[in-house]
């Protein structure tokens, strides 16, 4: 569970997954790696802007102003950017990842080159308010959920290049991380069994390749009604059962079929307005893709500490 771990403030940026399979070292990454190359996107041959009109010695400070309550996060990656960037930059952290936040909150100053808080303050800006939304968002669902056991997943809807740091989020928020990617769970859906020939081959074929391949990953089966349901248990035993497009009435009334051995996900549809009632049925997990792939950022800014 990502929720126990916290990452690292420097050096290679390793975030575990539920499965213990690291992110970055699957990819052959780390953060300053993926730093660079988001700075180089923004700033190429120069910020020609401010080296036209910022002398080269002028120095100054600069801090994140909150503008909108929620869950700040992203502040360890922004420690990061500064020091990547500008290793001459005096970072001073006010409030940390996960903090409640309100209007005219400081959550860090910073304090040196003014041409290199000029050049990267768009980059900054563009990661926290991202992960800070994503985090407010998380928290907010978590919130209506809370007193049921179910636990709030997030999705692989997420924008590319960028799913390590939202699902970073996700965690910072109170959420739980659902799969990475496609590597470190099989998820088999409607279209693979559509595919496969049924339900019975897809789970068949899947336990057939982790053996052949010598892998041994957890495998998730979506049902799309208790027919499916009841398919998927004779033909198991698998890890998990995602219920797509249940009403709560209906995963009330099969979860008794499926047991305690097998774990359960709700996903499908489910709102802010609705969560509840699906928390409260005794599904294990919910998956919401709307944490990630269309979250409203959070209203921060960097501005300028004039003398």
């Amino acid at each position: 569970d990502l929720g126990s771990k916290a990452p690292p403030t420097s050096g290679a940026f390793f975030w575990p997954t539920p499965r213990g399979i690291r992110y970055f070292e699957a990819m052959d990454w780390d953060l300053t790696t993926w730093i660079k190359t988001v700075l180089a996107e923004d700033i190429a041959d120069g910020d020609h802007t401010t080296l036209a009109t910022i002398p080269a010695d002028r120095t100054g400070s600069a801090r994140l102003l909150v503008k909108e309550k929620g869950i700040v996060a992203g502040v360890e990656v922004a420690r990061q950017i500064f020091e990547i960037f500008d290793p001459s930059l005096t970072f001073e952290q006010l409030m940390h990842d996960g903090d409640q936040v309100d209007p005219g909150d400081i959550v860090f100053r910073v304090h040196g080159s003014s041409r290199s808080l000029l050049t990267i303050e768009r980059t900054v800006l563009n990661i926290m308010q991202r992960m800070s939304g994503i985090a407010t968002k998380t928290n907010l669902i978590v919130d209506i959920i809370k007193g049921t056991d179910a636990r709030l997943l997030d999705t692989r809807k997420t924008t590319p290049g960028m799913r390590f740091l939202e699902k970073q989020a996700v965690v910072i928020g109170g959420g739980t991380n659902h799969r990475f990617g496609l590597y470190d769970m099989m998820m088999i859906k409607d279209n693979h069994n559509d595919h496969a020939g049924g339900i019975t081959a897809a789970i068949g074929r899947a336990k057939a390749y982790q053996q052949e391949k010598g892998i041994n990953i957890p495998i998730e089966v979506e049902a799309r009604d208790a027919e499916e349901v009841r398919e998927i248990l004779a033909a198991g035993p698998v890890d998990r059962i995602m219920l797509d497009n249940f009403p709560p009435e209906a995963i009330r009334a099969i979860l008794p079929e499926i047991g305690d051995q097998i774990e359960t996900e709700a996903s499908g549809g489910i709102t802010e307005a609705t969560i509840r009632s699906y928390a409260e049925t005794g599904v294990d997990f919910i998956s919401v893709g709307a944490l990630t792939h269309s979250v409203k950022s959070l209203d921060l800014s960097l501005k300028a500490i004039h003398a």
